[in-house]
């Protein structure tokens, strides 16, 4: 099972979002073909109400624990409650690798 799946799993068994896109950011850095080891993560979740975006942040990065301490080398987090999703104009762009 790819890394990206098994983010994909645990972020929707998780957080029960209305939006969730895991991108595989690997390709756009210096790292083997085919890796997994850069991902970007939207999450938009009503388990966010209340919550500040540290908090968020820490969630999503204790869900993932074992796969930031296997090989995932970066994580991209960008959390949304549903209100904030909606007046949301784009979800911020990853900059380029200056590697």
């Amino acid at each position: 099972m790819s890394v990206e799946h098994v983010i994909t799993e645990k972020l929707n068994q998780s957080f029960s979002p209305v939006h969730l896109d895991v991108l595989n950011e690997s390709n756009r850095h210096h790292v083997p073909p085919n890796s997994e080891t850069h991902f970007k993560v939207v999450v938009v979740s009503d388990k966010f109400d209340a919550q500040r975006l540290i908090a968020r942040h820490r969630a999503v990065n204790a869900v993932l624990a074992e796969e930031l301490a296997n090989g995932v080398h970066a994580l991209s987090i960008n959390a949304y409650t549903q209100e904030e999703w909606q007046a949301l104009d784009s979800v911020p762009k990853t900059p380029n690798c200056k590697g």
